[in-house]
């Protein structure tokens, strides 16, 4: 059965700062504004957790998560394994993680990544 890329990236300006994130699932962008503050690394994690939000709430099957900041992929991967995690978002993770039982979780480049892509076309240099 073929698995649904659903992207996701999030992103704060400055870092530390005021957090936004984007999902983006059939070609649809979501964005979400107002996420709190914090560093970037809590901004991918935050993405990460509201795309597994999106895919439960649209009751998506067979979804294959997909980022691009390799450190979160790592840790969420792990997470799943091991069913613990580094930071303190990885409770809320394995939480949605087991409700939808995402197929694959995996990291591509920046410029591949089409929720990063709509981020950064928020913010034209």
């Amino acid at each position: 059965m073929k698995r649904l890329k659903v992207f996701f990236d999030g992103g704060c300006r400055p870092n530390p700062g005021p957090i936004e994130v984007a999902v983006v699932i059939r070609g649809v962008a979501h964005v979400f504004e107002d996420c709190g503050c914090g560093t970037n690394s809590d901004a991918e994690w935050l993405a990460l957790i509201r795309a597994l939000e999106l895919c439960r709430q649209q009751r998506l099957e067979h979804v294959e998560l997909i980022g691009d900041a390799v450190e979160i992929i790592r840790q969420a991967n792990r997470a799943l394994r091991d069913g613990t995690g580094p930071q303190a978002h990885a409770a809320r993770f394995l939480e949605l993680a087991a409700q939808v039982g995402p197929d694959r979780l995996r990291w591509i480049r920046r410029e591949q990544n089409l929720a990063g892509i709509a981020l950064a076309a928020r913010h034209p240099r």
